[in-house]
């Protein structure tokens, strides 16, 4: 039976040191993809980290991925971007779902419960968290008491 390891991604919107980040990212993810038997990743597409998390995840799989990924945008809801572009999501993300939870939630609360589908899923969290406020903030304290693994790329040693 094949084993799938999943990993979330969740960060501020504004991010600092996003070399030094995007360093820690690529040798993380060379990691994973090379010692875990299949990875599945998942992220959201709302600000720095995201975006920063998403190109190290394409390099990584590029570089290293035996067709062992499978690289996930999961949406808090449908979005205008989304639709309009369509096939240029999925020529990039190997799916691109709509979290239903969110779905029905309130607007101002739809990404927060969409991170919260994505922790519970997850086997690890990976994050950047530079400020103990804001969304991601909470979502990796919803990630503690769930007892998940957390990498706080923000935390790591300077390279």
């Amino acid at each position: 039976m094949l084993s799938i390891y999943t990993v979330s991604f969740f960060g501020h919107r504004y991010i600092e040191r996003a070399s030094e980040i995007e360093y820690q990212l690529d040798n993380l993810l060379r990691d994973l993809i090379t010692q875990k038997e299949y990875v599945e990743f998942l992220i959201g597409r709302d600000g720095d980290f995201d975006l920063l998390a998403s190109a190290a995840v394409k390099r990584a799989v590029s570089s290293h991925g035996y067709g062992n990924t499978h690289f996930t945008l999961v949406l808090p809801y449908m979005k205008a971007e989304y639709r309009d572009n369509e096939k240029e999501y999925l020529g990039y993300y190997d799916e691109v779902e709509v979290c239903a939870e969110s779905a029905e939630a309130h607007p101002k609360s739809a990404i927060q419960v969409r991170n919260r589908n994505l922790v519970d899923r997850s086997d690890l969290v990976v994050c950047c968290i530079q400020h103990k406020s804001g969304g991601a903030y909470r979502t990796v304290k919803y990630a503690e008491k769930q007892g998940k693994d957390i990498i706080n790329l923000a935390e790591e040693k300077r390279a």
